[in-house]
């Protein structure tokens, strides 16, 4: 346990006796997501004593050194994992990958123009939902048809919109994209749930956007990512906090950051940077994703929800094929430590959020799981 003594707001703790113990629960939450151990670890510390300052991250001024350091840290690895030039700029803002349907047709969407959508999913509807509020815009494909089970494919793409937006992976109903359109307009696209998961060619874009929660660190932090050239375009007279350039300008710090989702953004990126990257991310993402969905397809008790092509590293779902076993198989998960597998409203069944930070032993634990239902009940 670790030593308390009087000081500052009555107790200090010392942090040579502090260790983070992590529970043996698998997390399988679709967002907020799992962290890795050792970043909780970390930002347990600075929470209680950062940088040897006595103080805590929570309770310091974001105008310091220190934090100005790792706010500086956690922009620039985003450009080494992602090998960004310098035609793009890199900037932390608030209001999750939700401000950012309003902030890119703000910035992008100019009064006379229009935008080119792809609706896949609820996250793509509800950004073209913001987008209609300030402009004109043309669903140019969608998958509503099937309840969003497949990925639009094959669609034209207009050579005269301002842009096109895209969602990369649908978390709700677990399908992604293999590959990206090659767009003749600025390419926009929602990676909430599948940035720094995969390798991919950020020039092919003209503006990425992530909420933090499901893959590269907590709530409250929004990561965007800008191809320069495209701003200051829109001819809008814009709210000052929702125009790119003066947080760009200002490092991230026009008015005072998510300091805390920030810091522990720049942890869970150093932590995947020490780990071999987004290439080695890849590679284990694609191992635990086989292994669970070689299960789901293997066992009769279990089928997936959507197109085989297009299923998602991410997030798998899939439901039981016959319900009136769910009591049990759900009983089995508690008694596992199995959390977060519980499906979304509009699709039921379960979701598998196997994200950077899911260790494979976890997978592994899910898929005994459902072998051993499977001979019990089979």
């Amino acid at each position: 346990m670790p030593q308390w003594v009087v000081v500052q707001y009555g107790f200090r703790v010392t942090l040579g006796q502090f260790q983070f113990m992590p529970m043996k629960v698998h997390n399988f939450s679709a967002g907020p997501g799992i962290l890795p151990a050792e970043v909780l670890q970390q930002a347990a510390e600075a929470a209680i004593n950062f940088k040897g300052m006595g103080l805590s991250l929570l309770e310091i001024s974001h105008r310091s050194k220190e934090y100005v350091a790792a706010i500086d840290e956690a922009m620039d690895v985003v450009r080494r994992l992602l090998h960004l030039s310098d035609d793009y700029a890199v900037v932390y803002l608030q209001g999750g990958a939700s401000l950012q349907f309003s902030m890119v047709p703000f910035n992008l969407l100019r009064p006379e123009g229009y935008a080119a959508y792809v609706n896949s999913g609820v996250w793509a509807t509800k950004a073209t939902q913001e987008a209609e509020k300030l402009g004109k815009t043309k669903v140019i494909a969608s998958s509503k048809d099937a309840n969003f089970s497949y990925v639009p494919k094959g669609y034209d793409i207009p050579s005269d919109a301002d842009y096109l937006h895209i969602t990369s992976n649908n978390t709700i109903y677990g399908t992604q994209m293999k590959d990206f359109p090659q767009s003749p307009v600025p390419l926009v696209c929602d990676m909430s749930s599948d940035i720094f998961s995969r390798v991919f060619d950020p020039n092919q874009f003209g503006l990425i956007y992530a909420g933090a929660q499901k893959n590269m660190g907590p709530a409250g932090a929004t990561l965007a990512i800008i191809r320069k050239d495209l701003l200051g375009k829109s001819g809008r007279n814009m709210p000052t906090m929702l125009n790119y350039a003066p947080h760009i300008e200002n490092g991230s710090m026009y008015n005072t950051p998510s300091v805390f989702s920030v810091y522990v953004c720049m942890l869970t990126l150093q932590w995947l940077e020490r780990n071999g990257g987004v290439p080695a991310a890849e590679t284990r993402n694609r191992a635990k994703a086989d292994l669970l969905y070689n299960e789901i397809d293997r066992n009769g008790l279990f089928k997936g929800t959507c197109a085989t092509e297009d299923r998602s590293d991410m997030n798998a779902t899939f439901v039981l094929t016959d319900e009136s076993h769910a009591a049990d198989f759900e009983k089995m998960l508690k008694d596992a430590n199995i959390s977060g597998l519980k499906g979304h409203r509009s699709v039921g069944g379960y979701r598998a959020s196997i994200y950077n930070a899911m260790p494979i032993e976890s997978v592994q634990v899910l898929v005994d799981v459902m072998k051993t239902f499977e001979k019990q009940r089979g």
